[in-house]
């Protein structure tokens, strides 16, 4: 049998089957896949075969082969750092929540998530959360950020899960597709959800006051099919974001504006950071490349990781 994980909950998986049947499957044996050191060999979004066996009259599913997968996300696994954990598999789009304060979003783990899309050929919409609670300095900084990131090439769409505001756009955007929703604990990505389909009922819970912190709701990553032909995968919140298996050399062709310049570098190789007449460099200069995302850039070549794991309240 045939069927894409629901649910992922470490050893036990959800499959569900196009005719709409779930079984509770488990892997066959060291289940690996080839050139992937991964905390998880299996996601929830990934097509599988499996076969049902029963014992004591209880049936379950014992999965022996994935399909190849379209695109994931990916990140360093926290725990384990030579590892990686795939958040989820065979998407048509993600929708990154982003919050100004409460918990802050810095624009360095807006980009690191941008890149890991880009490199996995992932859709990246930027949903600005939490408008409603918004005084004008905060708003400004919304503004100034969906200017930064629409001038790139993304969309971005300021939203209130609790007033209502472009609730409908967004539900619009994922008519017949499958959309993961990410981003920190906290930023409303349950109560976004619930706004979009209120059944759903997914657990939300209040910003920790004592660290602006959001508190983890959503354990495991799972996906749901909602009633306007959609299906959204919820995923816990994520503190950071470590850059996986990418060379110094490709970085810079996962930072649009960047590879859009490259043609006009005096080197093919150019990093941009020391090299003579790079166009990346002069553009920073004239200011028609983002200061933020150039310093993010460096981040990422340098290696500079240690902060992936560092809450944003912890490293302001």
């Amino acid at each position: 049998m045939t069927g894409s994980v629901y649910k992922s909950t470490g050893s036990w998986y959800t499959v569900k089957t196009d005719l709409g049947h779930t079984y509770e499957c488990r892997i066959k044996g060291r289940f690996r896949i080839k050139g992937i050191k991964s905390t998880n060999p299996i996601a929830v979004g990934d097509v599988v075969d499996f076969e049902i066996e029963t014992d004591n009259n209880q049936e379950s599913g014992i999965i022996y082969n994935i399909h190849d997968r379209a695109n994931y996300i990916v990140r360093k696994s926290v725990n384990l750092s030579k590892q990686t954990h795939i958040i989820a598999a065979n998407l048509d789009q993600v929708f990154l929540m982003i919050t100004i304060n409460n918990p802050p979003t810095l624009t360095s783990f807006i980009d690191r998530f941008l890149v890991t899309a880009e490199a996995y050929s992932v859709k990246t919409i930027l949903l600005f959360n939490k408008i409603d609670a918004y005084d004008e300095d905060a708003l400004n900084e919304v503004r100034y950020l969906a200017h930064v990131y629409r001038k790139i090439g993304y969309e971005c769409i300021g939203v209130s899960a609790k007033t209502g505001k472009n609730v409908d756009k967004v539900k619009a955007l994922m008519h017949d597709k499958v959309s993961m929703f990410s981003g920190h604990s906290g930023v409303g990505k349950s109560t976004l959800v619930n706004a979009i389909e209120p059944d759903l009922n997914l657990k939300t819970k209040e910003i920790s006051s004592l660290h602006m912190q959001g508190q983890h709701t959503t354990t495991f990553a799972e996906m749901f099919d909602l009633s306007f032909g959609a299906k959204i995968i919820d995923t816990p919140g994520i503190k950071g974001f470590g850059i996986v298996d990418m060379d110094k050399e490709e970085v810079g062709d996962y930072f649009p504006e960047f590879f859009a310049l490259k043609q006009d570098c005096k080197f093919n190789n150019c990093l941009h950071v020391n090299e003579p007449k790079c166009a990346v460099k002069q553009a920073l200069d004239e200011g028609e490349v983002e200061y933020s995302r150039y310093r993010s850039y460096l981040q990422i070549l340098e290696g500079e990781d240690e902060n992936y794991r560092t809450d944003n309240w912890d490293n302001p």
